[in-house]
């Protein structure tokens, strides 16, 4: 797992920051500070379905190898049990590693009860969390959603899972389904996802705009493909633009790596995939956050 290429893209990613990021490098590319600070909104995450296969501890390990630091969490394994007790450990293990929870998910928020809606919540409430990040809530569901969101003063990201989805295809299914709603009440794009729906990523970003609170970023060699993912970088999916329209957009939640393939020896990919999105950001000079 620990293997020479993972160590060496892992080098130059952090290298390549670390230059990129000068005044100098900044100047040279044209980059004024007005666009240098919207920059800072470009924050890399993990979403810690990547390691779904494998322990909290060992989570941590893995993502003080990667210096990565802010994760969103979900309730697999023993990342973020929902039971108050077994997040309490959790919360106090990510706390002591030095590890900051921004999102909680991907939860289901497909109920007609309202205890059950609550005990979500509250899981996310106890853990700090600003950002619930929800699968499969139909239409009928959004109006409880509203009343928790308003309640708990958590906003919730609606994910979209794509063609196989029933009703969230594409991003732009859920803003349509939620401009009238809370604002705190908005979007999770999970880029892979929502290519293979068709959906313009640059477009979306640029039409979701405020209502966007989480992203999902992974990469497909064939955008009608699922099972074509692949680590950032190695196939066809606009990294830069993405990151350019999320500037444009002065976004400030998290571009969360979601590493779907190699469950069982992800670091490889996923060493690479930071390697390559912080590259991205350092050759505009850009410096990257996370």
């Amino acid at each position: 797992m620990k293997s020479e290429l993972s160590r060496r893209a892992l080098l130059l990613g952090g290298t390549a920051v670390a230059l990129g990021g000068t005044s100098l490098a900044r100047a040279a590319a044209g980059i004024t500070t007005e666009t240098a600070e919207a920059a800072s909104s470009v924050k890399l995450g993990l979403a810690s379905y990547t390691f779904r296969n494998f322990t909290r501890a060992q989570m941590i390990g893995f993502m003080k190898e990667l210096n990565v630091q802010d994760l969103n969490a979900k309730d697999v394994k023993d990342h973020l049990p929902i039971d108050p007790a077994a997040e309490a450990q959790a919360l106090a293990d990510y706390k002591a590693a030095g590890i900051r929870l921004h999102g909680a998910g991907v939860i289901s928020l497909a109920t007609d009860s309202d205890d059950d809606m609550r005990s979500k919540f509250e899981y996310v409430k106890r853990a700090g969390i600003p950002v619930l990040v929800a699968g499969d809530p139909t239409p009928q569901d959004l109006p409880r959603i509203e009343k928790f969101v308003k309640e708990y003063d958590i906003r919730v990201a609606i994910h979209n899972h794509g063609p196989e989805d029933k009703l969230w295809h594409s991003p732009l299914d859920v803003l349509e389904a939620v401009r009238g709603l809370d604002p705190r009440i908005g979007c999770c794009i999970d880029v892979g996802h929502a290519v293979r729906a068709g959906t313009g990523i640059v477009e979306a970003i640029h039409a979701v705009g405020p209502r966007l609170f989480n992203m999902h970023i992974k990469d497909l060699t064939d955008f009608h493909d699922k099972d074509s993912q692949v680590a950032v970088g190695d196939g066809k999916m606009p990294v830069r633009d993405i990151f350019e329209a999320l500037m444009a957009v002065q976004y400030r939640g998290f571009v969360d790596l979601e590493y779907e393939v190699h469950a069982d020896d992800p670091m490889p990919g996923v060493t690479k995939s930071f390697a390559h999105m912080r590259g991205v950001l350092a050759g505009k000079g850009y410096p990257a956050a996370g």
